[in-house]
């Protein structure tokens, strides 16, 4: 008599019989992840609309966020300090939709914000066609490689300004050189910010990923250390993102304290 064994149930066919509340119990918290995403970058945001726009309104005392030799990264460069809006809105477009583009960031905010998947062996929790980023407003963060060239821009001028804060602005002091704690808080900023810009998915291509062989291509080996470069770095491109985000956001916090006198910056002069 032949017997009859009970057909095993397919993983993904178990996991789609899971409930929403089911998936939130399970043992590994892997919602923790998400959570910290979402409210990590979405202070960030709220703060950079704070500081640029509610904070800073134009015709204020306070419109550029900046003392003594020290100018905020969220304002830097400089087009005006007086006009019928706020100077950060000149420059805030082009490091704030290169990170939205970048490659880490969208997976990190997909996962969190979407849910689009919220984690590693975790199913969809939506139930319609998945599209890419083939439609809008995701389609345009194929324009990534181009926001580059303008990150690498401002990149430039936020070095000039760190430069700048090695010198004193105060007409008694002028010419002497200027170390405080600012100076090393933007020093480390901009520091962290090229490590950001430079282990960019876009730039390690742009040096040398579009080569079949560096042998005989013109400028190849120099191309190819220049990728052996930035792949070093792009291995740690995650820890660059998040450090970078929270030091472009210590350092305007920081400066935005001495404007308001709420302490002095340590300082000497040479």
């Amino acid at each position: 008599m032949a017997q009859v064994t009970a057909t095993p149930t397919a993983p993904h066919a178990q996991h789609a019989e899971q409930t929403l509340l089911q998936r939130f119990r399970r043992d590994q918290p892997w919602w923790l992840l998400p959570l910290t995403v979402v409210t990590v970058l979405g202070g960030f945001g709220l703060y950079v609309l704070w500081t640029a726009f509610i904070e800073s309104p134009p015709g204020s005392v306070n419109h550029v966020s900046e003392w003594g030799p020290y100018l905020s990264p969220f304002f830097s460069p400089l087009i005006w300090k007086s006009g019928p809006v706020s100077p950060a809105i000149f420059v805030l477009w082009s490091p704030l939709i290169f990170r939205a583009s970048c490659y880490y960031y969208r997976k990190a905010y997909y996962r969190s914000f979407f849910l689009d998947p919220p984690a590693c062996a975790l199913g969809e929790m939506r139930h319609r066609e998945y599209r890419g980023e083939s439609r809008l407003p995701l389609v345009l963060n194929n324009l990534h490689r181009f926001t580059l060239y303008a990150a690498l821009v401002i990149l430039g001028w936020l070095w000039y300004d760190a430069v700048l804060a090695f010198f004193s602005v105060d007409p008694a002091t002028h010419g002497h050189v200027w170390l405080g704690l600012g100076t090393g808080i933007m020093l480390v900023n901009v520091a962290l910010l090229t490590g950001y810009t430079f282990s960019c998915h876009s730039l390690r291509h742009l040096a040398g990923g579009g080569l079949d062989c560096y042998s005989t291509a013109r400028l190849g080996m120099a191309r190819n250390r220049a990728w052996r470069l930035l792949t070093r770095l792009n291995v740690r491109h995650p820890m660059w993102a998040w450090l970078s985000l929270f030091s472009v956001m210590i350092t305007d916090v920081y400066i935005r304290l001495l404007q308001h006198g709420v302490f002095i910056d340590p300082h000497i002069i040479f």
